[in-house]
């Protein structure tokens, strides 16, 4: 999977998700040049009110996503509330919100519990937004540093109780690092970005993280916590000392940023780096085909991949009681897997394009999405 732009793919998924619309219309646009966005371009009118709830790493591309969508589509509205992942997989398990964004692919018990709600063959999951986590920091005059995942394990953990500490000066022989104390902040609320964390930590340096991965900080452990992205990003932007694991589009210019040691070399995060990261992915088991949740490798040697990467999701039904929802949500995801989405997310949030392949697969489950028999 090569982190290609993907124009061709999306024309298709834009055709595509108009053609299949059971009440689709005739285009209001005569020219047939309608802006980015609109479901109106492939011949489907769409109206009604779209709810979402999750991720609040996907905060800054949803605000892009969601304004973009209505601006293309007079009387259709998209309304999204970043309560955190679990917050949004619990919303479409209760039939609450009709998606959710998440960080983390559904648990197999979570999978089979949508089949409630969401008909016999119950939730896709649509990777719609990758990003690198950032190991951010608030030490004076300094703006990046080099760990490894043993020594992030271990910070993390509250093992490590001074910033001057010999793990970190070995790591850091240049650094002019401070005698100043460690404070660990992590997620209070049920987080995909917890999740993917934890998940890296735990598998790069299981000798040290010996919690499950989760998405619920380890209660045992010492440290300061807060709600959402913006709340732990808040945190140690106002605590010196301070270190938190955060979606890189929030953390930019604000705090310091560490590189990770991956094989022999360390990688600086960046878009790119994560894509490749992903790349190295393969589909989780037990899914169905139309199902894109990847499990990533989080121990790859590959030359300039970021592990600690994240692959956020839209999590929907695959089947809806309304045809107007059916097609609010087909032209919706249409967009956000877009070409034209994900360079608006990528402009506004510093994430990775999805890659062709992906862009693909998601089209194909997006128009597998049908009004319940």
């Amino acid at each position: 999977m090569k982190a290609l732009r993907f124009g061709r793919h999306a024309a298709i998924a834009v055709i595509a998700a108009g053609a299949l619309a059971l009440t689709a219309c005739g285009s209001d646009n005569a020219t047939n040049t309608a802006p980015a966005g609109s479901a109106s371009a492939a011949g489907t009118k769409v109206t009604g009110t779209l709810t979402g709830i999750g991720s609040s790493a996907q905060g800054a591309a949803m605000d892009v996503w969601k304004t973009n969508f209505a601006s293309a589509n007079q009387g259709a509205t998209v309304q999204y509330s970043p309560d955190g992942s679990g917050a949004g997989r619990k919303a479409i398990l209760d039939g609450s919100a009709q998606f959710a964004g998440s960080d983390a692919y559904l648990k197999d018990e979570e999978l089979a519990s949508a089949k409630k709600v969401c008909g016999p063959d119950g939730a896709i999951e649509i990777p719609v937004y990758i990003s690198p986590i950032a190991i951010a920091f608030n030490l004076p005059d300094i703006t990046e540093l080099k760990l490894d995942a043993p020594t992030a394990a271990k910070i993390f953990r509250g093992e490590i109780a001074k910033w001057n500490d010999p793990a970190i000066a070995a790591l850091n022989p240049d650094a002019k690092l401070p005698d100043l104390a460690v404070t660990p902040v992590s997620r209070s609320d049920d987080s995909g970005t917890t999740k993917n964390f934890t998940e890296y930590l735990s598998a790069a340096a299981p000798e040290i993280w010996k919690d499950k991965a989760d998405g619920i900080w380890p209660a045992s452990l010492k440290g300061e916590n807060a709600k959402g992205t913006s709340g732990v990003v808040k945190t140690v932007t106002d605590t010196p000392g301070a270190v938190t694991y955060a979606d890189d589009s929030a953390v930019g210019g604000k705090l310091g940023i560490a590189q990770i040691k991956v094989g022999s070399e360390f990688v600086k995060i960046s878009p790119e780096a994560a894509s490749k990261a992903v790349d190295a992915g393969k589909p989780v088991d037990g899914r169905a085909d139309t199902d894109g949740a990847i499990k990533l490798d989080r121990t790859t040697t590959e030359s300039g991949a970021y592990p600690v990467v994240l692959v956020s999701y839209h999590i929907v039904c695959s089947t809806y009681d309304k045809q107007e929802t059916v097609d609010l949500v087909k032209a919706f995801e249409t967009y956000v897997v877009s070409e034209e989405g994900q360079n608006a997310a990528a402009e506004s949030a510093k994430s990775a394009p999805i890659s062709a392949t992906l862009a693909e697969k998601a089209t194909k489950a997006i128009e597998s999405i049908k009004v319940k028999s």
